[in-house]
């Protein structure tokens, strides 16, 4: 199970119908309430709106028993800390902690580094500069591929085996709005409407 900020907005979806939506805490006992008996809830899924991979959620105990597990978790950074791996390193080095700077491992041909060395401020200086300039020039394009991204995610999970599915991909991807509208136009309504949303930078960017 991965785990989530409190407050991370997602929908539910029990099959085809949107079940409930909002901040993570909010939809857990949205759900809870709809299926107090059950731990689990067969067919239920899960999404996160930001990037549209899929979430579970923790509904053991009664209704009271899952609004307290995530009101209690609301002011915490996570439900529970991840696993650390390599590339996320839980101890601290050397830094500027203050402004959040983190230490990691760059690999860099000689000729890089020397370059590097030689702009003002060293090479962590203009390593910074270079990396917040590549983020203003693809900011757009981030935008668009990231969209597409978590709208895929969704409609994989949830959509895979709806009419019209390829053809809807293929016009995502190659942001064809018209075309992309009519191949979803006869999926069921709660799909539909959240496929647009997820879509909404790719599409209209």
């Amino acid at each position: 199970m991965s785990y989530y900020p409190a407050t991370t907005r997602c929908t539910a979806f029990l099959d085809h119908e949107r079940l409930a939506w909002g901040e993570l805490r909010h939809v857990a006992i949205k759900v809870k309430q709809r299926f107090p008996h059950m731990d689990h809830v067969p067919a239920l899924l899960v999404f996160n709106d930001q990037d549209g991979t899929a979430m579970e959620l923790d509904l053991r105990g009664s209704v009271t028993d899952v609004t307290h597990r995530y009101a209690m978790s609301a002011g915490s950074a996570h439900l529970a800390a991840p696993a650390s791996t390599p590339e996320t390193p839980l101890k601290r080095g050397r830094g500027r902690p203050k402004l959040g700077v983190v230490p990691r491992e760059v690999t860099l041909l000689p000729r890089h580094w020397q370059w590097l060395n030689a702009q003002p401020g060293g090479a962590s200086v203009a390593l910074r500069k270079l990396v917040e300039d590549a983020r203003k020039l693809h900011e757009g394009a981030d935008r668009v591929r990231q969209s597409q991204e978590r709208c895929y995610r969704f409609m994989s999970a949830i959509a895979g085996n709806l009419p019209g599915f390829e053809e809807a991909t293929r016009a995502l991807f190659a942001r064809d709005f018209a075309g992309f509208e009519s191949h979803i136009a006869i999926w069921p309504d709660d799909i539909r409407d959240h496929v647009l949303m997820l879509a909404g930078n790719a599409l209209h960017a």
